[in-house]
C-alpha cells in the first residue's frame, strides 16, 4: 500500500495519532519474519487500533479511497468481471457497480500492473474502473472463501444439485445458518460459522425463480405465497433444517438454520462455565424456583440449558421439556416439541399435571408463560427457561415488564445467568506475544471498577492471523462467556420494593456477582480468545 507521501506511512499514522510508536516497533519486528507484508496490513493484523479508523487514515495518506471491505460489502458477482485467478494474481475485488462505473478494491494501488490489467479488462467491456484500497488480509480472506467455500458447491449441477451441494458443503463447514439472498443482480449464498457471516457463492439471479421453487418443494412450503413462512428440510438424517422465508425488494430471501440431530450434550464446563462446581450447585441444584438463562439470539442459550438438565438428570427424577423444536434428545427425558397447535403456555399447563420434578421452557415468551412458569416453580418444581435481554439483571426489568408481579419474581426466581459466545482463537495460527501497554490498562481498568485483581504477571495474549483451518479468519470455534446472579435475600428485597435494575446490579456486585467482561477478560488473560473479539461482542472499549 504505498503512495505519494514525503514521510513513510508509519510515521504519519503516528503524527494523525492512530497508532503509538511501540505499535510501529511491533509492526517492524513482525515484518522481520513477513518481509513481504507492508506496514499497514501488518498494523491491521495486529489489532492496534479500529480497522475502519486505520484504513480511512491510510487512504487520506496515500491519496486514495479506501473501504474496510469485508463480504457483507460485496454486491456484484465478481465473476461477473474478472475471473478468479485474475482476482487472485492482483489481488483485487470488484465489490460494486453503478451506472458503468466498476468500484475495484486493490491491495496496493501502487502496483501499476495489477491496477492497469484490471483496468482494461473491464474497459473491453464497456466499463470505468474506479480504485480503493482496502488491506491485504481482507481481499485474501474473500478471494479464498469465493475460492474455497464454493469451491465444493457445484455451480453447474441442476437446481437441485445445486442446493444439495449447498447444503451438503454447509454441514461440512460447521455452518450453523445457510442465507439464499436475492440481490439486485445475483442471488447470494452466505453461511454462519462461529457466528459470522462467510460468502460462499453468487450466481446469476436467472435462476432465482427455480431455485425457490425448489425450496419451497422440500421445505414444505407453499409454492404461491410469497409472504413469510417457515419450514422444514427433513431429507438429511443427521441434520433438522428449519428453513424461514421473508419477501425483500428483490425476491425471497431464505435462512437456513442447521440443528445437528444427536448431538451429545457438553459439560457445563466445556461450555466455557466458570469451574467451580460450589458455584454450579448454588445455582442450578433448586427446588420450588425458577432459573433463567438469559442472552441475545444465537448466543448458545439451549445448549447451556441442555447441559444444566443434563447435570441435573437422574433416574428417581422426573424431567419434561417443551421446546420448538427439540434439537437433541436425551434418553431418560420426556421431551415435548412445540407445533403450529400448540403454545409454550398451553403445554405447560398440560405437563404440570404429569407429576413431573424439573421442567424444561425453551423460551419465555409471553406474560402467559412468564406466569404459568413462576406459578410451577411456586407449586414444587423446579422450572428451567430462556429469555432474551442483555444481562442476568436486566432478566428481572423484562418479567416486570412482561405484567409479572414484584411478588412472583422475588419469590421464586432462583438463579439468572447471562451469556455471550466469542470465538476462540484458531490454534494453528495464532501468534503469541506480549500484552500491549494499552491492552494492561483497559483490562486493569475493567478489574477496578468489578472490584477484580486480574493477574497479568507472565501472561501472553495471542494475535489472530488466519489459515486455511480457520478460513483465514484466525479464530476456530466459540466459547462461552458467562455471569451468574444468585438471588438472595437481599436481591428478593430489592425486587419487591420495586427497586431499578442499576440499583439492584450495585447490590449484587458487593455480594460476588461478577459481569461478563470479567469472565472474558480471564479467558482472554489465559489464551482462549484476545481482547479484540471481546471487544468486538461486548465494545468494552
Amino acid at each position: 500500500m504505498d503512495g505519494k507521501r514525503t514521510q513513510p506511512l508509519g510515521i504519519e499514522l503516528v503524527k494523525r495519532g492512530i497508532v503509538t510508536e511501540e505499535d510501529i516497533s511491533r509492526a517492524l519486528d513482525y515484518q522481520k519474519a513477513e518481509p513481504k507484508k507492508k506496514i499497514g496490513d501488518i498494523l491491521n493484523i495486529l489489532r492496534v487500533c479500529d480497522p475502519y479508523i486505520l484504513i480511512n487514515a491510510m487512504g487520506e495518506i496515500l491519496d486514495e479511497k479506501a473501504i474496510y471491505l469485508r463480504e457483507g460489502d460485496l454486491r456484484v458477482n465478481l465473476q461477473d468481471y474478472i475471473s478468479l485467478d485474475v482476482a487472485k494474481v492482483n489481488k483485487a475485488i470488484p465489490f460494486d457497480e453503478s451506472d458503468g462505473r466498476v468500484k475495484v478494491c486493490f491491495a496496493d494501488t501502487s502496483n501499476k500492473r495489477s491496477v492497469e490489467t484490471v483496468r482494461l479488462l473491464l474497459l473491453n467491456k464497456g466499463l470505468v474502473m474506479e480504485k480503493y484500497i482496502t488491506f491485504e488480509t481482507n481481499i485474501d480472506m474473500i478471494l479464498n472463501n469465493l475460492g474455497g467455500s464454493s469451491s465444493n458447491i457445484d455451480m453447474n449441477a441442476d437446481v437441485s444439485g445445486f442446493l444439495d451441494s449447498v447444503i451438503k458443503t454447509a454441514m461440512e463447514k460447521r455452518a450453523s445458518d445457510i442465507h439464499i439472498e436475492p440481490m439486485q443482480d445475483s442471488l447470494r449464498v452466505r453461511y454462519r460459522i462461529d457466528g459470522q457471516l462467510v460468502l460462499a457463492a453468487s450466481l446469476d439471479n436467472e435462476k432465482q425463480a427455480q431455485i425457490i421453487g425448489r425450496l419451497k418443494a422440500i421445505s414444505n412450503m407453499h409454492q404461491e405465497k410469497q409472504e413469510a413462512q417457515d419450514g422444514r428440510i427433513i431429507m438429511y438424517p443427521e441434520y433438522n433444517i428449519r428453513v424461514s422465508s421473508q419477501k425483500n425488494i428483490y425476491g425471497e430471501k431464505f435462512v437456513l438454520r442447521l440443528l445437528k440431530k444427536n448431538t451429545d450434550v457438553r459439560q457445563i464446563f466445556d461450555l466455557g462455565f466458570p469451574k467451580d462446581e460450589k458455584l454450579v450447585k448454588e445455582a442450578f441444584n433448586k427446588k420450588n424456583s425458577i432459573t433463567i438463562i438469559a442472552a441475545p439470539t444465537g448466543e448458545g442459550k439451549t445448549t447451556t440449558l441442555y447441559s444444566i438438565i443434563d447435570y441435573l438428570n437422574r433416574p428417581e427424577i422426573n424431567i419434561t421439556t417443551i421446546e420448538d423444536p427439540v434439537e437433541i434428545r436425551i434418553n431418560g427425558l420426556n421431551q415435548i416439541e412445540i407445533d403450529s397447535k400448540s403454545t409454550f403456555a398451553g403445554s405447560l399447563r398440560t405437563v404440570l399435571r404429569q407429576d413431573p420434578d424439573i421442567i424444561l421452557v425453551g423460551e419465555i415468551r409471553d406474560q402467559e408463560t412468564a406466569e404459568i412458569a413462576m406459578q410451577a416453580g411456586q407449586t414444587g418444581h423446579y422450572v428451567l427457561s430462556t429469555i432474551h435481554t442483555i444481562d442476568s439483571v436486566e432478566v428481572i426489568t423484562r418479567l416486570r415488564k412482561m405484567g409479572v408481579s414484584n411478588y412472583d419474581i422475588s419469590s421464586t426466581l432462583a438463579t439468572t445467568v447471562s451469556q455471550r459466545l466469542v470465538r476462540k482463537l484458531c490454534p494453528d495460527c495464532a501468534r503469541q506475544r506480549d500484552f500491549t501497554e494499552t491492552e494492561k490498562r483497559i483490562i486493569n481498568e475493567i478489574g477496578e471498577k468489578n472490584g477484580v485483581s486480574f493477574d497479568l504477571e507472565g501472561k501472553k495474549t495471542y494475535d489472530a492471523i488466519g489459515c486455511k483451518k480457520c478460513n483465514n479468519t484466525g479464530y476456530y470455534d466459540r466459547i462461552g462467556i458467562f455471569e451468574v446472579l444468585i438471588v438472595d435475600d437481599n436481591i428478593r428485597e430489592l425486587i419487591v420494593n420495586n427497586t431499578s435494575a442499576l440499583e439492584i446490579k450495585k447490590a449484587a456486585l458487593k455480594t460476588g456477582y461478577l459481569p461478563l467482561v470479567v469472565d472474558g477478560i480471564q479467558k482472554v488473560i489465559n489464551g482462549v480468545t484476545n481482547l479484540q473479539e471481546l471487544n468486538n461482542k461486548l465494545a468494552i472499549y
